[in-house]
């Protein structure tokens, strides 16, 4: 529906965003939602103070990191936008900033009490918060930000002609708090080391998702291909829930032996094989067998949403669905085998993976995701599928 708004029309660069910023849901709720339920798990968190503590340093570390990467996502749609079509628009670029700094301070104020919400219940009714935690902050990290996104880039869009000052004094307001929140994250022991070392996971995620925006933007702009918009936040959104629990499982497990780079985990790691990944006895093995069974069902219960609800403009054939699924299974199964490799990597070179890993892992999963559907649209159409089955 959003693809037809003025904005979204005339400022295609906001598709760029998209990925970008739904991906941030991967860089900081769910990084937060792992990093708490480790937390919980060990008991870091069973007194008052500890928890009072936990959460206050956490909430100030997302919010310095997402103003810091809505400002760099916006620079970086900007750029995407311009080196391929050589036009550029300063009043476009300040809507972008503003536009992508205040959706992601606020969707990261909303989610992280949400999700801090959800690991304490969890706890409380003896849930374990990684099944729980890091699915929910996935799917409503999508629905909330992409609702602020497009309502906060309409009503600044609308502002551009007759207010072109709000424009900027979003940006300024957003960004002039920074200090603030650097200050209530510094005095926290449990964050202090995040907020100088978790950045460059965050960042280079970022840039990996705002490559999948490219993509998107790409893709979507040719009116024969604007049925995809409607399905890349449904394969994302699940190929990052489904690789979150698994790394964030994985990550619980080791913590469970001791300390990064501690154990017998912390040998250096090579690539596993797949036969280890997806078939051995271990705990983190069925698990992996597990999440990637729910790929099909769980597909098709959307895919059956979107068609009840006349959502896209994409007609539901035998042949399209083959090709979606196979997209999707191919997704989740290289994202698995790397989350199995990549946690275990991070864990011997003394890094806390839920810190560093999940940022990597649902970028990743942006790109793979976006990249496979793209492929199977244009596939789709090379072989004849064409009219109302691929694009309007």
């Amino acid at each position: 529906i959003l693809q037809h708004w003025d904005v979204f029309k005339y400022v295609t660069e906001v598709f760029i965003l998209v990925p970008a910023l739904l991906g941030l849901k991967g860089n900081l709720e769910m990084t937060l939602a792992s990093r708490l339920s480790t937390a919980a798990n060990i008991g870091q968190m069973d007194t008052p103070k500890e928890l009072w503590k936990m959460i206050t340093g956490n909430m100030a570390l997302i919010q310095v990191q997402a103003t810091v990467v809505g400002f760099l996502a916006s620079i970086a749609a900007v750029v995407f936008g311009w080196i391929p079509d050589g036009h550029f628009s300063i009043d476009h670029a300040v809507l972008l900033c503003a536009s992508s700094v205040a959706t992601a301070f606020i969707a990261s104020l909303v989610l992280g009490m949400i999700m801090i919400g959800v690991i304490i219940g969890s706890r409380k009714m003896g849930i374990n918060p990684d099944n729980v935690a890091t699915p929910i902050a996935a799917s409503l990290g999508d629905l909330i930000t992409l609702a602020l996104l497009s309502g906060i880039s309409w009503g600044l869009y609308k502002e551009l002609e007759s207010k072109a000052y709000v424009n900027p004094l979003v940006c300024v307001f957003f960004i002039s708090l920074l200090p603030l929140w650097i200050v209530v994250a510094k005095r926290n022991s449990a964050t202090r080391e995040v907020l100088y070392s978790g950045w460059e996971p965050v960042i280079i995620a970022m840039a990996i998702s705002s490559v999948g925006g490219l993509i998107l933007d790409r893709t979507v702009s040719d009116p024969n291909f604007a049925g995809m918009a409607v399905f890349t936040p449904v394969i994302n959104g699940v190929g990052g829930n489904l690789v979150a629990v698994q790394a964030s499982r994985i990550s619980t497990y080791l913590h469970m032996s001791g300390l990064p780079g501690d154990g017998p985990e912390a040998l250096p790691r090579r690539c596993p094989s797949p036969c280890s990944t997806f078939f051995s006895s271990d705990v983190n093995s069925r698990s992996a067998r597990v999440l990637f069974l729910l790929v099909v069902p769980g597909h098709l219960v959307f895919l059956y949403t979107i068609s009840s609800m006349q959502g896209g403009h994409t007609t539901l054939t035998l042949i399209f669905i083959v090709f979606y699924m196979t997209a999707a299974l191919l997704q989740v199964l290289i994202l698995l085998y790397i989350a199995d490799w990549m946690v275990h990597w991070m864990w011997g070179r003394d890094l806390d993976p839920d810190n560093f890993s999940i940022p990597y892992l649902t970028a990743l999963g942006d790109l793979i995701g976006t990249g496979l559907l793209a492929l199977s649209f244009h596939v789709l159409w090379l072989i004849g599928d064409r009219d109302s089955d691929v694009g309007d």
